[in-house]
């Protein structure tokens, strides 16, 4: 993922520290506090096919029409962006699903780029019904999906976008990811989206990358997360940054949080398991889970 990317030179110049939570965050979680549901988490990458991964992550051998089939047993999710491309047949959908047969895995789908990017919104719906239809057929293995906007999507389209979310079917869970600064840095136009999050009950996906600080909102408008972390590349501040992201899912976990996403991405998505690893390890350590490690062909840490 390019988005948010900096010169190698400018990363240690980057305040990355988490902003503090924002009131509406505090007042979800101490709502979703009282539900006795526990947490469930998930972790991944954001696609299954990576040639580097054969001998570092997939056994010697692997063929890239296996590369699924070993995914499904290093990690229990997947940001499943093939679906910006093109919006795929039930058949082919359903084939990906049975790959993970009864593990506890989710497909996690993004919204075809017809919808988000190319096209009017209020003309969106016959694609959005083929769309629907089509990541339907994951059945048990369907996740949330996420629909994301170019950062040229301003507020000055609100209106066509805020129709557009009240149209989306209430069974199947969804978050937004916006990134035209207007939209966090106007305190009027922030709030009136965060709250409509709310009452239509869609989550705020969190975009953790290095040159657009503003989209790490920290904004929960349901008690569910969804982050998209954007890493350099093994940069020691990679390390440092999922640090902090642990110490914040522990006190989000304390005060209430009932879902996580949480997505990894390298601007060269060949280390992206790496981190995912480090991650993993750390939320184990820290927030007492019992997330499957991927195991790698040689030890890492």
């Amino acid at each position: 993922m390019d988005f948010g990317k900096v010169s190698a030179a400018a990363i240690d110049k980057i305040d990355f520290r988490l902003p503090d939570d924002p009131p509406l965050t505090r007042q979800v979680l101490a709502e979703a506090a009282k539900s006795q549901e526990a947490p469930v988490i998930y972790t991944g990458c954001a696609k299954w096919g990576r040639k580097e991964w054969v001998d570092k992550l997939y056994p010697p051998g692997t063929k890239e029409r296996d590369f699924l089939s070993q995914y499904v047993t290093q990690f229990n999710s997947i940001e499943l962006n093939a679906t910006h491309y093109k919006i795929y047949e039930p058949e082919t959908i359903r084939r990906w699903s049975l790959t993970a047969g009864k593990r506890r895995f989710l497909f996690c789908p993004k919204f075809p780029q017809v919808i988000s990017h190319e096209g009017n919104l209020y003309a969106a719906k016959e694609l959005t019904a083929a769309f629907l239809e089509s990541i339907r057929a994951f059945e048990t293995h369907l996740g949330p999906c996420f629909l994301q906007f170019s950062e040229h999507f301003s507020p000055g389209r609100r209106d066509e976008l805020y129709t557009y979310l009240s149209s989306l079917p209430r069974d199947l869970p969804c978050y937004l990811e916006l990134r035209h600064p207007q939209w966090f840095g106007d305190a009027a136009i922030r709030r009136e989206l965060f709250e409509l999050l709310r009452k239509l009950q869609l989550g705020a996906v969190i975009t953790d990358t290095s040159g657009r600080r503003d989209c790490a909102h920290m904004e929960l408008p349901i008690p569910g997360a969804f982050v998209r972390f954007v890493g350099n590349n093994l940069h020691p501040t990679d390390y440092r940054r999922i640090d902090e992201w642990v110490l914040r899912i522990k006190s989000w976990l304390q005060q209430g949080l009932k879902q996580l996403y949480f997505f990894m991405h390298q601007h060269d998505e060949k280390d992206s398991p790496e981190l995912c690893l480090y991650l993993i390890q750390a939320l184990n350590k820290h927030c007492g889970t019992k997330l499957e490690a991927p195991r790698f062909q040689q030890r890492l840490f």
